[in-house]
């Protein structure tokens, strides 16, 4: 009641006296302003960061305009007609040949493939050209002179021309046969005894049917062997009788045969084998997984 009192006394005193309410009113108005006014930030800023260097003005070069191309005249062709047809030819000059020399052709490159058994040393053997035999033919022969066995090149009674496919079946099964014959009859290979190897013919020899695989070289006649005694085991007359120690290396070497070839034809096959062992690499049944061995 006292605070109310007070107020309205002075209230009364300012309307008394002007000049009195008037500075009552403005001390109030500052307190009101004060009270009303937004708070103040009284935290210092943050430091300011390096200021980045300024960015290198970078001069673009001064380069001259290009100019489009200036179009070359127009050749008078009219002109050159008329001036080429006035001027008369040259009594000295020889008149043009009418036959023209063909350029002489270069022969055709030849594509053949190397043989591992060759690079690695299994085989004695060189690389022949390509043959083509009507029917017959191979691309990559090679001329067989040797086969490696149990350390040794055992030579060939003659050089065979095969494949390299035959040529690389031959080692493994000469070291079955060069061990046999030390077994049964103390004496190393000092020979193969060959038949031929490549031969354009058909089979057996026949006038008709299909070609033989000699015609591709891919077989092998072997007509026995000599050892390194001197002696001679021939398919021709050792094959029997068969429990004598010739007639068993014979077939013990026609069996070993029918482990690395397709096919194997002895004297039991037919007449036209009496006197050799026929080795090859046909290609026998749909799979050309089946052997023949006779």
């Amino acid at each position: 009641m006292d605070v109310i009192k007070s107020l309205f006394v002075v209230l009364l005193l300012s309307v008394a006296t002007p000049a009195l309410g008037q500075d009552w009113l403005d001390g109030l108005q500052e307190l009101a302003n004060e009270l009303t006014a937004p708070a103040q930030d009284s935290r210092s800023p943050p430091p300011a960061g390096p200021k980045p260097p300024d960015r290198p003005v970078v001069e673009r070069p001064k380069v001259a305009p290009v100019l489009p191309p200036v179009p070359l005249p127009r050749p008078d062709f009219d002109g050159a007609t008329d001036a080429e047809a006035e001027t008369p030819p040259a009594d000295d000059a020889e008149p043009m040949s009418e036959e023209v020399a063909a350029p002489e052709s270069e022969p055709a490159r030849v594509y053949q493939g190397a043989c591992p058994a060759v690079l690695q040393g299994f085989v004695d053997a060189t690389m022949g050209g390509p043959i083509e035999e009507g029917a017959c033919g191979i691309q990559s022969p090679l001329v067989v002179t040797a086969v490696l066995s149990r350390g040794r090149m055992v030579p060939l009674s003659s050089p065979v021309t095969t494949s390299c496919a035959m040529a690389s079946a031959l080692p493994s099964w000469v070291a079955q046969v060069d061990g046999y014959a030390s077994a049964m009859l103390d004496s190393a290979l000092a020979q193969i005894n060959t038949g031929p190897g490549y031969m354009c013919r058909l089979r057996n020899n026949g006038e008709t049917g299909f070609v033989s695989e000699h015609g591709f070289a891919n077989a092998l006649d072997i007509s026995g062997f000599t050892l390194a005694d001197g002696r001679i085991i021939a398919v021709k007359t050792d094959w029997l009788p068969g429990n004598a120690p010739q007639g068993r290396m014979l077939r013990l070497a026609h069996d070993a045969a029918c482990g690395a070839f397709t096919t194997v034809l002895g004297p039991e096959a037919n007449a036209d084998h009496d006197d050799h062992l026929h080795l090859d690499l046909g290609c026998h049944g749909h799979s050309c997984t089946a052997l023949i061995c006779e």
